[in-house]
């Protein structure tokens, strides 16, 4: 009799232990979705789709897998399977780690290797890793454009003065459309002692969306100085100035001291 108690008492306890283990589960469930922590299973690509590419071809080589996500991180309208896909194809280039979404997804030949902003065109130019942040600039990236140069001023007698070298912000926001392939190209530089150093330097051409007066910017800052990419959020603070000479920097020498 006293085993048949213990054991109803044991059964007592274990079935109200479940109940208040599953309150706090349900409990903490509320609270993760409350506060945009609750994870939900979306479809994302694991390799880059190309414009023109079919939805099967993409399945079928593997470029499709469910990836659990936080509500928060959740795209608008994320696709949960590849159902009302079937003959699409994707109209741009859908890059590894991007959630999918219905709108990525139309009829053959409605694809585009570019999606231009109205009233913007598009440029290219040509950058080397560390001034395009490392590799991490990517289509749909934002970024400021930083321009180092010597500035030569044509006066109007027909001679020329040279100011000090600086480098400043140049443009505070644009969008980055496309990423092209890297290549290698060689690099020589002279020492003081004239002893020259050869480095294979990896450069990449990047796309951008620009207006006319900011398109002739970066032109001719590209073929009379350099470029820098500055990856940027919507949280970034840029604010324009002079920009940085060599006195900015060590404004000893300003003062004569070596």
């Amino acid at each position: 009799m006293a085993r048949r108690s213990l054991l109803l008492l044991v059964a007592i306890v274990t079935a109200a232990l479940g109940a208040t283990m599953l309150v706090v589960y349900v409990q903490g469930a509320d609270a993760r979705a409350a506060d945009g922590q609750e994870r939900v299973t979306v479809l994302v690509a694991t390799e880059s789709v190309e414009p023109g590419e079919t939805v099967q071809h993409a399945i079928d080589a593997g470029k499709f897998d469910e990836r659990e996500v936080a509500q928060d991180d959740l795209s608008a309208q994320a696709l949960t399977s590849t159902d009302g896909l079937d003959g699409l194809v994707a109209i741009g280039r859908i890059y590894p780690g991007q959630q999918l979404i219905a709108a990525q997804f139309g009829d053959p030949g409605s694809e585009e290797v570019l999606g231009i902003p109205d009233e913007l065109m598009a440029i290219s130019v040509e950058l080397t890793d560390p001034e395009r942040v490392a590799g991490f600039v990517q289509p749909g990236s934002w970024v400021a454009i930083f321009m180092s140069g010597d500035p030569e001023l044509y006066l109007k007698d027909g001679t020329t003065r040279k100011l000090a070298p600086l480098t400043r912000l140049m443009l505070p926001k644009v969008q980055v459309l496309g990423v092209g392939t890297t290549s290698v190209t060689s690099r020589t530089t002279t020492e003081d002692d004239g002893t020259e150093t050869t480095q294979e330097v990896p450069r990449t051409i990047l796309t951008i969306a620009v207006n006319q007066a900011q398109a002739e910017e970066v032109i001719y800052a590209s073929r009379n100085g350099d470029l820098t990419f500055a990856l940027r959020t919507d949280k970034t603070r840029v604010v324009d100035r002079p920009g940085v000479t060599a006195g900015d920097i060590a404004p000893e020498i300003l003062r004569g001291v070596s």
